[in-house]
């Protein structure tokens, strides 16, 4: 990698960690040395879509600790497909890159493959990029039957991204699961997550309103971990699961089988419920668990979802990192100010 490129990783790296821009926090000398847990960042939903960014590189760019992709499985249609609303095909933003050149250039409306891709070669062009979390909604769930299971997905993401990802077993290091290392501290510091993207994987609207389906892609992947784990490949694993919907509690007493729970460290839910009073945030920042609080607009007093006012998304984004969020996501592409940045976790109001 040449030198221009490495210089500028660095600098949208440090671009990236604007540690105390918040109103009321306090500044760190060195906020890369905070641990990955203990910081909030904004991500922003549906990334992929071309009336979000004309390209996913611009969503790359553009500094957000977060970016969603809606993936579709059916056997109806070809490969994992990234389209909101159309199973059957692709529409979407990525251009199947095969480096930096190309990253704004050729026909858009890519599979995941081509979506993995264009992130892969922008993270060769910015080798010490912040760390990302690529957020998964599989909307219609797993497909084994039609070769798109978890071993496939996991396959698909370890050939394009390969060492750029941050693995469940990268968490668990000598621990005999995700939660006693997340318990024990052990997410790395920001720092060493550099060059990193986090895979989060959520159950999708189609799959949740689909009587028919009984296993859903959060117990799906968390029942495939735990598999990998006993056979001792656990390394092959390239994403985690999130328990979805914010609740009172131990969210992950909803799964019957016992044994799965300690798969679960990452939690994604309405960003109202968890700044409403009725959830003990900070239950999830003692156990050092990731937290992605959506829709953070309608937290009343709601603002525009796309386009609020600077003062008004820092506002908020502190307000949520008082109630101990990770990722703060809505579609704040139209105040793009923001997106960068990152404070620390319950640095807001409480």
């Amino acid at each position: 990698m040449g030198m221009v490129s490495r210089t500028a990783g660095t600098t949208a790296l440090a671009a990236v960690l604007v540690w105390g821009a918040g109103a009321g926090t306090a500044r760190a000398a060195d906020p890369g040395a905070a641990s990955y847990a203990a910081t909030t960042g904004v991500g922003v939903h549906n990334a992929y879509e071309k009336s979000a960014y004309p390209y996913f590189a611009d969503a790359l760019d553009s500094g957000a600790a977060m970016l969603e992709l809606d993936v579709w499985t059916n056997v109806f249609g070809r490969s994992w497909r990234v389209s909101h609303s159309n199973p059957l095909g692709n529409d979407n933003n990525c251009v199947n890159a095969a480096n930096a050149a190309g990253l704004r250039a050729g026909p858009r409306d890519q599979d995941l493959a081509g979506c993995l891709a264009s992130v892969r070669a922008w993270h060769d062009a910015r080798p010490g990029h912040r760390p990302v979390v690529l957020k998964l909604e599989l909307k219609d769930g797993f497909q084994g039957k039609a070769g798109r299971g978890p071993a496939a997905l996991d396959a698909l993401l370890s050939a394009k991204l390969g060492d750029a990802l941050f693995r469940p077993a990268d968490l668990a290091g000598g621990h005999p699961d995700l939660d006693t290392a997340a318990r024990a501290g052990a997410w790395p510091a920001r720092s060493a997550l550099a060059g990193k993207f986090v895979v989060e994987l959520i159950p999708g609207t189609v799959e949740r309103d689909n009587p028919l389906d009984t296993l859903w892609t959060d117990r799906e992947y968390a029942q495939h971990l735990r598999g990998l784990a006993a056979a001792g490949r656990l390394r092959e694993a390239a994403a985690f699961p999130a328990v979805l919907g914010a609740a009172a509690g131990d969210p992950r007493t909803r799964y019957a089988d016992a044994g799965l729970r300690p798969w679960f460290v990452v939690f994604d839910g309405d960003a109202s419920v968890f700044a409403g009073g009725s959830v003990d945030t900070g239950w999830y920042a003692r156990g050092g668990y990731l937290v992605v609080m959506t829709d953070a607009h309608k937290v009343a007093p709601a603002i525009d979802g796309v386009r609020p006012s600077e003062a008004q998304a820092r506002e908020r984004v502190a307000l949520l990192a008082g109630r101990h969020a990770t990722v703060v996501s809505a579609d704040w592409h139209g105040t793009p100010a923001v997106l960068p940045l990152v404070v620390p976790r319950a640095a807001g109001v409480r």
